[in-house]
């Protein structure tokens, strides 16, 4: 019997459809940056920044985990943003080791006219995305009908979870 692990044709063709029309948005929105003066990753860090869950200090390695980017390119990226006018540092006062990020007004105007931009875009385009994350999710749930009653734990889910977190694991290190 076919385990919930097993693809077909029609769960590539989702995948692949998902993947295209995401880099299709990531393609739009790096020309954006590049059109409004600023590198693609400067803008990701203007917008994690900006976009912080209430309660999340903008620290440097906050950043750096938003982004998904080690420490030290973290640092790379706000010199070059600094340099440009668009943050700023500042130390912590209650905890002075911790250096601070802020968007300057400058910093802010620019994310601003990129979100809005990113916005307009993203409704035109949700519905092909919605659509082909659809077409993943009803995939998963063809499978499963198709399993029967199986529930994913005793599918052998569980037993491969360690083998998801080696994955994961390794992609870690190579970055």
């Amino acid at each position: 019997m076919a385990s919930s692990a097993d693809l077909d044709v029609n769960d590539y063709q989702a995948l692949a459809e998902f993947r295209y029309q995401i880099r299709k948005f990531l393609r739009f929105s790096e020309g954006a940056a590049r059109a409004a003066g600023i590198e693609p990753q400067h803008h990701q860090l203007m917008l994690a920044l900006k976009g912080l869950p209430d309660g999340i200090r903008a620290t440097v390695g906050e950043l750096a985990e938003r982004l998904q980017i080690r420490h030290h390119s973290s640092v790379e990226l706000i010199d070059r943003l600094t340099g440009q006018g668009l943050v700023q540092r500042r130390r912590s006062e209650q905890d002075h080791r911790q250096v601070l990020v802020t968007l300057t007004a400058r910093g802010e105007r620019i994310l601003r006219e990129l979100s809005i931009h990113h916005r307009e875009e993203l409704q035109a385009t949700a519905p092909r995305l919605i659509g082909a994350l659809r077409g993943i999710v009803a995939s998963g749930k063809r499978r499963a009908r198709a399993q029967g009653s199986r529930t994913p734990a005793s599918s052998g889910s569980a037993r491969r979870q360690p083998e998801r977190q080696k994955v994961m694991s390794n992609h870690a290190r190579q970055r």
